[in-house]
């Protein structure tokens, strides 16, 4: 009987490197997979800076966490790191420092220090530019340049850990990598990444995070203000209770918290420039429905998943959908962390809690469309009572949406209308 003989088949470094690149980061998308990175490091300041240079541009993403040893900044280096994440932590499959700055540069630098009694600065670098002449997974040592040089003077000050994208391919094609234009789009990605970075982490720099305390994230040196798709400041807003679901996991199960919130239409809001500031970077309608968090990191900020379409009439509907990362696996997070789906169980139980959000999200879409000016501007005792009619309608809405089906609701409603059609007028049906 002929023995089993195993083979390694070790990947083509120049092939594989350049594949990775390609799995759908832009600009902001690969900043925020390093700012991950940063927080798991314990960091509580995290600078985004952008220096354009005619052919020789660079970005440094600088944290004053913890910093790495040599073994670690090593590992941190590999394509699928072997280090274990514990449960909670934003990484995932450990590629997204070397996939996520790969996709905007060719060559990345790691600067840390580990201790403020110790001066040392450790310097590694992965060069696609070297792996593609000698298709090794190779990485150097205490390489220097002036970006490098800039890293380094940063963590003179403290200790903490600099990332350095050079040779900036995919951000500025040479022919623009010394023009106005690239000066132009390194200034405009900066403001699109502060904006991105707002959202993303805007639980974290608003210190809602427990046990740990606020992250100040810079871009350019000047500091982020969190932009939370809930606006808890506004006092005209509706929050409906939380619904907590738990799903099966190989090893137990998980919880999953959905928490509706119905925002207050525009002559409500406490000012036209908040109104303006809340309606996001996709504006109103596109951000309307679920905002998805792993381990209080956002991951989808909008749109409903499928379970239901984009509509005008529902954009002030936003809710929130909280997992911990144990259940990775159910949501199918992927490597850049820029997209979930929702599981199956999950979908079934969401759809009532949605239906129930989205009919208060219409009824005070509608309140204000018929409406010329805030409710409190009449004195009128009508408007109370109108008021209170229109509140039984959202109940009942809701209460048929919870009990019956769909074609039961519309039949329901259509009856009351042809019988008592003053009634379902005041009622708003």
């Amino acid at each position: 009987m002929t023995g089993t003989k195993a083979y390694e088949v070790a990947p083509s470094a120049a092939r594989l490197t350049g594949s990775l690149r390609d799995i759908g980061y832009d600009f902001p998308t690969a900043v925020a997979d390093l700012v991950d990175n940063s927080i798991t490091a314990g960091a509580s300041r995290i600078n985004v800076f952008t220096q354009f240079e005619p052919n020789g541009s660079y970005v440094l993403i600088s944290d004053d966490g913890c910093g790495m040893s040599e073994s670690g900044l090593v590992e941190a280096l590999r394509f699928g790191t072997r280090r274990d994440y514990e449960t909670n932590e934003l990484g995932r499959f450990g590629l997204g420092l070397k996939t996520g700055s790969l996709s905007q540069c060719r060559r990345l630098t790691v600067a840390t220090r580990t201790s403020p009694k110790h001066r040392s600065i450790r310097v590694m670098t992965l060069d696609l530019n070297r792996i593609a002449r000698t298709d090794r997974w190779d990485i150097t040592a205490n390489e220097t340049s002036p970006a490098i040089e800039h890293a380094k003077r940063i963590l003179r000050e403290s200790p903490g850990t600099v990332v350095v994208w050079e040779d900036l391919d995919r951000v500025l094609p040479e022919r623009y990598a010394e023009s106005g234009w690239g000066r132009r789009r390194l200034r405009s990605l900066a403001g699109k990444t502060a904006e991105h970075l707002a959202m993303v982490f805007h639980r974290f720099i608003a210190g809602d995070v427990p046990e740990r305390g606020e992250v100040v994230i810079c871009v350019d040196d000047e500091k982020l203000r969190p932009w939370d798709p809930f606006a808890p400041e506004e006092p005209e807003r509706l929050v409906l209770p939380e619904h907590v679901f738990e799903v099966e996991t190989d090893s137990g199960s998980s919880e999953v918290c959905f928490r509706g919130t119905v925002l207050p239409a525009r002559d409500r809001f406490s000012s036209l420039d908040e109104f303006e500031r809340l309606s996001g970077p996709l504006k109103w309608n596109r951000q309307q429905g679920l905002y998805i968090y792993r381990a209080n990191r956002l991951v989808q900020h909008g749109g409903w998943s499928g379970l239901r379409g984009i509509d005008e009439h529902m954009k002030l509907a936003r809710a929130s959908i909280d997992f911990d990362t144990d259940l990775d696996e159910p949501f199918q997070i992927n490597v850049a962390k820029m997209s979930v789906e929702l599981p199956p169980v999950v979908r079934q139980m969401l759809e009532r809690p949605v239906a129930e959000l989205c009919v208060l999200a219409d009824d005070a879409y509608r309140r204000s469309a018929n409406s010329g000016e805030r409710p409190d501007a009449s004195p009128k005792a009508s408007k109370a009572s109108e008021t209170a009619l229109r509140d039984v309608g959202i109940a009942l809405k809701a209460a048929l949406i919870e009990d019956r089906s769909l074609v039961e609701f519309h039949s329901a409603l259509d009856l009351l209308r042809s019988r008592h059609p003053g009634l379902a007028k005041q009622l708003d049906l």
